[in-house]
């Protein structure tokens, strides 16, 4: 956990680097540096009330997806980008009610191996185009390394939210990738793909 007395210019140090790479991957590497600074001015402004109630780094990575998500729903961005990068999840999301009715996801799967390794740019491109939801929170599981409580919190919902919305990622993500690439071994004997023609 980090000390959340830590002094802002480590904390910049420390995480501009993280947020950087987190919100190139949620709004793409256009929007990221502008955002990242946006975040960090946020931190900065708010650390003085921080009271430790959290991980810093869970506080950090709220402030970072709320900052990611309100730029995803904004008039602009669905202007510029539209639905190729995911575009909003409908607000009858079924996911937001549902009480723990999941199944949990088998060990081992291809597409989790695939990011779990050294994901190549034909799978970060699927998960980039996953909608809003599950985009989040397989970049924040898989690619980020949170646990499924530290995402709830970092999210603001229940730890079986959580839960469904991965499990519905995963299941997305491996129905992209069963359509649009062809996996293979490449050179060094890892899971790799190319995005069938």
């Amino acid at each position: 956990m980090t000390d959340p007395s830590m002094p802002f210019q480590a904390i910049y140090t420390t995480y501009r680097p993280r947020i950087l790479r987190y919100l190139t991957r949620l709004v793409g590497q256009s929007e990221a540096e502008d955002l990242t600074q946006h975040v960090l001015v946020k931190v900065s402004e708010g650390l003085p009330q921080f009271r430790g109630d959290s991980n810093l780094s869970t506080w950090i990575y709220r402030i970072a997806t709320n900052t990611a998500l309100d730029e995803l729903r904004s008039p602009h961005w669905k202007q510029t980008q539209g639905a190729a990068c995911g575009g909003a999840m409908a607000d009858n999301d079924p996911d937001l009610d549902e009480e723990g009715t999941f199944v949990e996801e088998p060990a081992g799967s291809v597409e989790q191996d695939v990011i779990h390794g050294e994901m190549n740019q034909c799978i970060r491109d699927f998960v980039e185009h996953l909608p809003e939801n599950y985009r989040t929170v397989m970049v924040l599981s898989e690619l980020e390394g949170f646990t499924n409580s530290e995402i709830g919190d970092i999210l603001g919902v229940s730890l079986p939210t959580v839960k469904i919305r991965l499990h519905r990622a995963r299941e997305k993500l491996r129905q992209d990738l069963s359509v649009g690439c062809s996996f293979h071994h490449d050179e060094r004997s890892e899971f790799a793909c190319d995005r069938k023609a």
